[in-house]
Formats: C-alpha cells, sequence, structure tokens
C-alpha cells in the first residue's frame, strides 16, 4: 500500500509516533511518503520504500500569516497523482486533517477518491481544537474523515463531549518499539551520571506549563531530603528558565542536569530509577511509556489517560495534580525499598510490552482497510 504520512516534525508526541508508524509500515513492505514542513527528527535516513517531502509556502507581502494549509493541501494533490498514493493518514485535525479533506475534494474533480484516516493526539482536540475560532473546523474535519482513531480512551471521551462529532473514533493507543530498549538496557552505564548511592530521577517533556516542571524540581528537592539523589530534566521550553531559578533557590543546583532537546532519551531511561510526570493533562502520556520500556516506574498524576498507562501499585503510582508531597512520598517509598523497586522496574516493563510497535501496528492497518472499504 502507498501511505502519505501527514505529521508536525517536532519531539512532541504526535510526532514521534506518526515517524514512527511511517517506519514500521515500511517495514512491513508499505511505500511511505512523509509529508511536513520538514524532515521528522525520529527520521534518520531516506531509503527504499521511505519518503519525505518537504512543504514550501511562498512569502507573499499581502499575507500577514503564510498560508501553510494552501500549501499541504496544493502538494497532497500533486502527490498523490504523481506517487499515486493510495491513502492519507494525517495527525492532528488541526490544520492536516482540515488541509487534507480540501485535497480529498480537489482529488475528486480528478476523478481520485483517495481515504482520509484522522488520528487525534490531544492538545489538538483539548486545547487548540476546543477553542470557539477552531471548533466548527475541528468538528467538520473529524465528520468528514473516513476513519477516526484516538491515541486513548479518556481522548475518545473528550473528543465526544467538546465536540458534536457523529462519527465511531477506534482507540488505537500509542506504541514502542521495545526491541530498541532492550539493547540499551544490556549497556547501560549508569555510573556515568551518578555515584553508586545516588538514586537518578528523571523528567521529559517540552516544559510547557501544562507539564508543570516546577512540580519536578519541588517533589525532587523532597525526595533529595531523605536520600543522595540526581534529577535529569529532559527537554527544552517556556518554563526551563524557572525550573533552573527554582533550582538555584532551593539550593539543589549541583544535583539537577538540564540535557535540552537530545535523541538519547532512551538512554537516559535506562539510567532511571524513577520517572517524574506531574502534568496538568496528559492525553496518553508516551513519556511514561518510554520510560516504562527502559523498565524504569513512573509517578504520574491520575489525569487523561495516564492511568491508561501507568497502573497504580503496579508499574509506578498515581497522585492528584499539584500534590507534590504525595508524589514525594511514593517516590521516597519506592525508592529506599530495593525489592519493591527491582518487582516495579520488572512489571513496568511487562506492562509496555503491550505497546509494543507488532501488537499496535496491525490495528492501525486493520483502520487502513476500513477507509479503503
Amino acid at each position: 500500500m502507498k501511505v502519505a504520512i501527514v505529521c508536525y516534525p517536532t519531539y512532541g508526541g504526535s510526532g514521534v509516533v506518526a515517524t514512527e508508524l511511517g517506519i514500521s509500515l515500511a517495514d512491513r513492505g508499505h511505500e511511505v511518503h512523509f509529508v511536513s514542513y520538514k524532515q521528522p527528527v525520529r527520521l534518520q535516513s531516506l531509503a527504499g520504500n521511505i519518503h519525505f517531502h518537504e512543504v514550501h509556502v511562498p512569502r507573499y507581502p499581502l499575507f500577514h500569516f503564510q498560508p501553510y494549509e494552501l500549501a499541504l493541501s496544493s502538494m497532497l494533490v500533486e502527490m498523490v497523482k504523481l506517487h499515486q498514493i493510495e491513502l492519507l493518514h494525517v495527525h492532528y485535525a488541526i490544520p492536516h486533517a482540515y488541509a487534507a479533506y480540501m485535497a480529498k475534494q480537489m482529488l475528486k474533480e480528478n476523478g481520485i477518491d483517495i481515504p482520509l484516516v484522522t488520528t487525534l493526539h490531544g492538545s489538538d482536540i483539548t486545547l487548540v481544537g476546543s477553542h470557539p475560532f477552531y471548533k466548527p473546523a475541528v468538528t467538520f474535519s473529524i465528520n468528514n474523515s473516513d476513519v477516526v482513531t484516538a491515541v486513548s480512551k479518556d481522548l475518545r471521551s473528550d473528543t465526544f463531549n467538546l465536540f458534536d462529532v457523529h462519527k465511531e473514533i477506534h482507540v488505537v493507543p500509542n506504541f514502542i518499539n521495545i526491541s530498541r530498549y532492550d539493547n540499551i538496557r544490556v549497556n547501560c552505564e549508569r555510573g556515568t551520571v551518578a555515584a553508586a548511592d545516588e538514586v537518578i530521577l528523571t523528567h521529559v517533556s517540552n516544559f510547557r506549563p501544562v507539564k508543570r516542571v516546577l512540580d519536578v524540581i519541588e517533589t525532587f528537592a523532597r525526595v533529595r531530603q531523605h536520600m543522595p539523589a540526581k534529577l535529569m530534566m529532559v527537554g527544552d521550553g517556556p518554563d526551563r528558565l524557572a525550573a533552573e531559578n527554582r533550582c538555584r533557590d532551593l539550593n539543589i543546583w549541583e544535583d539537577v542536569v538540564f540535557y535540552g532537546k537530545t535523541n538519547e532519551v532512551s538512554k537516559i531511561l535506562c539510567y532511571s530509577d524513577l520517572l517524574l510526570l506531574p502534568s496538568q493533562t496528559e492525553s496518553f502520556g508516551l513519556a511514561a511509556l518510554e520510560a516504562m520500556a527502559a523498565a524504569t516506574p513512573v509517578i504520574s498524576t491520575n489525569t487523561g489517560g495516564l492511568p491508561e498507562v501507568n497502573i497504580h501499585g503496579e508499574t509506578g503510582y498515581l497522585t492528584a495534580v499539584g500534590d507534590v508531597d504525595a508524589m514525594a512520598k511514593h517516590a521516597v517509598e519506592l525508592l529506599s525499598d530495593k525489592e519493591k523497586l527491582t518487582l516495579f522496574k520488572h512489571q513496568a516493563y511487562e506492562y509496555a510490552c503491550r505497546f509494543d510497535v507488532h501488537q499496535i501496528v496491525p490495528a492501525y492497518e486493520e483502520m487502513y482497510q476500513k477507509a479503503l472499504a
């Protein structure tokens, strides 16, 4: 099958999952064409049946904001014709589903009826999409997709609650490639980042307010009062400076490492004893799943799709949003009990295996067959 995947190229969960999906589809014999404004960060090489098409937006003084949706729609039309694309799979309702629908209508005038699969990832629904300015366009785009998927049961429920949607929404969860983490765990050199008596806590996010990175700092400061510890902050974003300043205020600066954006997330997780994820909301919680694949338990909030990934009392613990005392309490209890920590590491890994790429990608292939039918 020839599939065009439209996604954001960034480090965010939707871009990562879309890229990994395309790579896995190519491994399974499909021809995959990625479409975005730059090459996705997880797409390391182009070869064989993987292709990348960059969307160029001509600049005109007339436009205050350049019309990316128009350029994307036009490119999709030309690409479908040139490469005989059989199906469009877009990640994010805005602007991708909207632009793909316009391309679909233009192609119909040329006698080409191409199926459209839309995957909802989270902020396109709960943040951007629910804004009154965008709500009609999002509703229209979802209802006019041939097949719609969501990455968690919670996101599916939110979509029905926020929009007047009459399409069936199939839950196809996010996934990881377990085998990659198996290889890294074998060669994990933990001593390069911490002393033997220090525990390692990690946080991975885009450092936006919704991720509540200051709660990570406060939780770590409490844990550090009970045991030697290091904190690894992975990612970058608007709240990084505030987090750095808070570390200085609490006099824990020397025990915190800010890595910024990196492709070494899996290696850092392999060093870790615990992942802290105090998000205001998470439609799925890909960072939690990646940690669990690296046999790292998770202490997270109980919001959004996180309870579908992080099982309380088995793979980690769930707490209320903003309850840093509870997060610290669970962390100290788990990190102080080596036998229990070892058990949780094993259970986290075992549960993550349910979300392995080989378990999930066939579900997307099934969705493609629905759309083609």
